[in-house]
């Protein structure tokens, strides 16, 4: 069957994810492979002091990127799009939807930006002798409460991004154990854990009981829901697409990372940078003790791993490339953005080991890791720094990796943490060798890039979806992943450098000794 076929009789699976600064789809084959693409651009909103997408947004940009893949589909086929065999939503995890009884929601959608909730987080903490980060569901439904907000009496149920838009298509209230791992904290069973939940209920004193509000958990290969015919006409008002497709759980996009990457299994790990940037270590063991640095959530199959998030990745690498896209209109050049990056980020290459001297931090927010609740980004030399475009490139690239780096030590040094492989994907990796040499200096471990890489977490959204429909019998994720979808992957793995790795440590030296001139722009400029 050719593809024009293929897509006609939906032997297809769809991926689509909200991503932080894009909603993007991805249409796969039977072979697993990419057969269109769609994508809308958007951005989060600081409004009152929170970060936030408003759920119009959210609603009127999936519309925006199925049309554009409905368009990618007939420019490249010349058929239309009415169907998929099976399909799925992700996006990104963490934050805080709460609704009514009605379906309204009662506050501004609060995104996993936010660092709001430190009192929350470590009394939550300290009650369950685990780790629970200021960006986690829980950390802020408790906050809500500590600060006496009127809206928690009303609430009828809490979500996540990718749980509301799954809800609104199928009318179904689930989550994928990935994703809800983020929202609550599971436990060996793969549900949320029932310990923590009664002495949350115990802290909370609220008459409603938390595992009321939260959605089902389902693992990876579970069936859940299928599209109706409101959910059908929300994805393309036009009426094209035909209600009754199949949906797997919806997932974050750290458990569409995992899947992307093929790093579901102990002793594989994976890193996503783009806006934000973390890793995932999948682990052969719990962790010896709970560390604020480092989140504990699970595989979309329900094992353990401990997670370095990091609130801000290459926002502002954005930033500056938008600057130097300036300079070039008003030079008279033209290139686009696609061209400026991979120009910028090709310079880093010829820099100096360590980026010259140069000092940066890439604070557009909070960054729980390095211990700040706010953020301004800055650039700072020394008299004796060399300021080339090599050297500001390669500080850059560096500097959005150093509280992921701070983060990854700890599992390192504490816990003895080994990795057979480190994959890596999402923009930071599209310019090719570039970020593959930065990451595997800030790791310290080779790193691994898969043609599919710069498809991301949409693209493992499919994957996931495609695993609900193909798995044969007991077949795990991982022997799906591995046997099927990677079995004929083209991937490069580069290996840290030697020179690299030192440049980096000196780079880290100067980070570390240098927050406290963040500490003080945050403490005495107020934007």
């Amino acid at each position: 069957m050719n593809k024009q076929q293929s897509i006609l009789a939906g032997h297809t699976a769809l991926g689509i994810e909200l991503g932080s600064t894009r909603i993007k789809a991805v249409l796969i084959g039977r072979d697993y492979r990419p057969l269109a693409i769609g994508s809308h651009n958007w951005e989060n909103q600081l409004v009152d002091g929170i970060w936030t997408y408003s759920l119009a947004d959210a609603r009127a940009g999936l519309q925006a990127c199925y049309a554009d893949l409905k368009a990618d589909v007939h420019a490249q086929y010349g058929v239309p799009l009415t169907t998929v065999g099976v399909m799925g939503i992700s996006g990104m995890m963490h934050g805080y939807l709460p609704f009514d009884a009605s379906g309204k929601l009662l506050t501004p959608f609060r995104t996993w930006r936010n660092t709001m909730t430190a009192q929350a987080a470590e009394r939550l903490t300290a009650a369950f002798g685990f780790s629970i980060p200021q960006r986690w569901s829980v950390a802020h439904l408790y906050q809500a409460i500590l600060n006496n907000e009127p809206h928690v009496g009303a609430i009828a149920h809490l979500t996540t991004l990718a749980g509301y838009i799954h809800w609104q298509l199928t009318g179904v209230r689930v989550l994928g154990v990935c994703e809800a791992s983020g929202m609550f904290p599971i436990g060996a069973d793969g549900q949320y854990n029932a310990d923590m939940l009664a002495t949350f209920d115990a802290l909370s004193g609220q008459e409603c009981a938390l595992s009321d509000l939260l959605p089902r958990v389902l693992t990876a290969g579970d069936a859940a829901g299928r599209l109706t015919a409101q959910g059908a006409a929300l994805l393309d008002p036009t009426g094209d697409l035909q209600p009754g497709i199949a949906f797997c759980p919806p997932e974050g996009d750290a458990g569409t990372g995992m899947v992307a990457t093929d790093a579901v299994t102990p002793r594989s790990g994976n890193v996503s940078a783009g806006t934000s940037v973390f890793a995932m270590a999948v682990l052969e063991k719990q962790l010896s003790r709970p560390y604020p640095e480092i989140d504990m959530v699970t595989t979309p199959a329900g094992d353990p791993v401990a997670m370095v998030h990091c609130n801000n990745g290459c926002g502002d690498i954005d930033a500056w490339v938008a600057l130097f896209e300036e300079f070039a209109k008003a030079a008279g050049l033209t290139l686009s953005k696609s061209q400026l990056y991979q120009l910028l980020f090709a310079q880093a290459l010829d820099a100096d080991a360590d980026g010259g001297g140069l000092l940066s931090y890439n604070y557009l927010s909070g960054e729980h890791i390095t211990g700040f609740e706010a953020g301004r980004p800055l650039l700072a030399r020394s008299p004796s720094s060399r300021l080339t475009l090599p050297n500001f490139m390669r500080t850059q690239l560096f500097t959005s990796l150093g509280a992921l780096h701070t983060g990854m030590r700890i599992l390192y040094d504490n816990e003895g943490l080994r990795l057979d492989r480190m994959a890596g994907h999402g923009g930071f990796f599209k310019t090719p060798v570039v970020g593959q040499r930065i990451m595997a200096a800030a790791l310290n471990t080779p790193v691994t890039v898969s043609a599919t890489a710069g498809e991301g977490g949409p693209w493992g959204m499919a994957v996931l979806a495609a695993f609900l429909r193909d798995r044969n019998g007991a077949e795990t994720l991982g022997d799906f992943l591995t046997r099927r979808v990677f079995a004929d992957n083209t991937a490069t793995t580069q290996p840290p450098l030697p020179d690299d790795v030192a440049g980096f440590a000196a780079f880290m030296r100067r980070y570390t000794a240098g927050l406290a001139v963040e500490r003080a722009a945050i403490d005495h400029w107020q934007p």
